[in-house]
C-alpha cells in the first residue's frame, strides 16, 4: 500500500515539474514580403533540448507552411527564421506546438505579410551593358518629394551601394549612376518610411556599350528652392528665373498652402487644389523670363515656414518685398480721416436762405 501511494506521489511531482515549464515566442505584426520572418524566444527547457518552431497559412484552413527545429542555447533562448520571398500576402501564424513536457505562456504569434512590390515602377533598363555605371531610374507610389532607401548587391554577394537614401521629386521620380567593377546580376533593394517595400533585380552583360545599345535614361530636372515665413496677412513671395519647356512648382506639406504667380504675360493664377497633406503644385510652361509667386496659408490661424521647390529653372529666390505686381494688385488702404457730410450742410444753408427772404 505504501509503494502505491509512493508512486501515485511520484506521478503528481513530475506532472508538477512538467507543467513548469514554459514556451515563449516573439515575431513581428507585420512584414513585407521579401523580408525574412524573424522567431526569437525563451523557455525554462533545459540546454540543448530540440523545439519545433512551425509556420502556418491561415485563410479559412490553417496550412503548414515549413517547420524548422531549433536547440535551446545557454541563456534559456532560441532563434530561427523564415523566408517569405515566395510567400503570398494574408495573416500567417508562427507557433510552437505543444509537445510532451507541455508549455504555458504565449507559444503562438500572428503575422501579417504585406506586398508592397507594387509601389515600385522601374524605368531604367532590366539589361543594361557594362559601361561602369548601373542606372537605377523609376518611380516610388507615395514618395513624393521625401526619397527611398536603396541597398545594391552585386554578383559576388558584397554590397555595392548603401544603403543610402536617394532623393526623389514631387512625383516621386528617383534616378541615380551606381559605379560598378563587373558585369553580373545585381540586386536592389527599397526601404522607406513605412518600412521594405521589395527588391527588383538588373543584370548587366559583359559587353561595352557601343552607339547601337540603349541606354537607361530617366526625364529628371535639377530641383531649386528657396524658403520664407508667410501667414495669411503676410504672405511669403518668391522671384523665379524659368527655363524652356514645362515648370513645377510645388511647396512644403503639413499646412494647406495657396499658390499665386504672375507669368511672363503679366496674367494671374492661383492654385489651391490639395489640402494640408500634400504639397499645391502649379504646372506651366516656361520661356526663359521672370516670373513672380506668391504663397500663403489657406487659415488665418496657420503661419509657418514655406518651401516652394522649382523644377526646371534657372534659379529661385525669396523677394524681401512685394513685387510690383502683386503690390499693384493689393487691396488699398481705406482713408482714415472722416470726410464732413456735404449734402446735409448744403439742405441746412439753402433753408437759412429762404427763411430770410420770406421775412423780406
Amino acid at each position: 500500500m505504501k509503494k502505491i501511494v509512493l508512486f501515485l506521489m511520484g506521478l503528481v511531482f513530475l506532472s508538477g515539474l512538467a507543467s513548469a515549464y514554459q514556451v515563449n515566442i516573439d515575431a513581428p505584426i507585420s512584414l513585407s514580403i521579401g523580408k525574412p520572418l524573424v522567431v526569437t524566444g525563451t523557455t525554462t527547457l533545459g540546454i540543448g533540448t530540440p523545439i519545433d518552431v512551425v509556420l502556418y497559412y491561415q485563410l479559412t484552413t490553417t496550412t503548414e507552411i515549413q517547420r524548422k527545429i531549433v536547440y535551446v542555447q545557454s541563456d534559456k533562448t532560441f532563434r530561427t527564421f523564415f523566408d517569405t520571398t515566395d510567400l503570398k500576402k494574408g495573416t500567417y501564424k508562427v507557433e510552437v506546438p505543444a509537445t510532451g513536457l507541455g508549455s504555458s505562456s504565449e507559444p503562438t504569434r500572428l503575422v501579417q505579410l504585406i506586398d508592397r512590390s507594387d509601389e515600385i515602377d522601374m524605368s531604367s533598363l532590366t539589361r543594361q551593358s557594362f559601361s561602369g555605371t548601373i542606372n537605377i531610374a523609376g518611380t516610388i507610389k507615395g514618395g513624393e518629394n521625401s526619397g527611398v532607401q536603396i541597398e545594391i548587391i552585386g554578383p559576388a554577394g558584397t554590397i555595392v551601394f548603401g544603403p543610402s537614401y536617394v532623393n526623389t521629386n514631387n512625383a516621386g521620380l528617383f534616378s541615380a549612376d551606381i559605379p560598378i567593377t563587373e558585369p553580373g546580376d545585381y540586386e536592389l533593394s527599397f526601404t522607406d518610411a513605412k518600412g521594405f517595400i521589395g527588391t527588383r533585380t538588373i543584370s548587366v552583360s559583359g559587353e561595352t556599350t557601343t552607339g547601337s545599345t540603349p541606354i537607361a535614361t530617366a526625364t529628371t530636372y535639377p530641383v531649386f528652392s528657396a524658403h520664407a515665413k508667410a501667414s495669411r496677412d503676410s504672405p511669403a513671395y518668391f522671384v523665379v528665373t524659368t527655363a524652356s519647356g514645362p515648370v513645377i512648382l510645388h511647396t512644403s506639406s503639413s499646412i494647406d498652402w495657396v499658390i499665386e504667380y504672375v507669368d511672363d504675360k503679366g496674367v494671374l493664377h492661383m492654385e489651391n487644389n490639395n489640402g494640408a497633406q500634400l504639397p499645391e503644385r502649379a504646372e506651366f510652361l516656361g520661356r526663359g523670363k521672370t516670373i513672380y509667386v506668391k504663397v500663403y496659408p489657406y487659415q488665418y490661424a496657420d503661419r509657418s515656414d514655406v518651401f516652394l521647390y522649382a523644377e526646371n529653372v534657372h534659379s529661385i529666390l525669396a523677394s524681401p518685398t512685394v513685387p510690383e505686381v502683386f503690390a499693384a494688385t493689393s487691396p488699398q488702404t481705406p482713408a482714415t480721416t472722416p470726410q464732413a457730410p456735404v449734402f446735409p450742410l448744403a439742405g441746412l444753408v439753402a433753408i437759412g436762405i429762404a427763411v430770410f427772404f420770406s421775412r423780406k
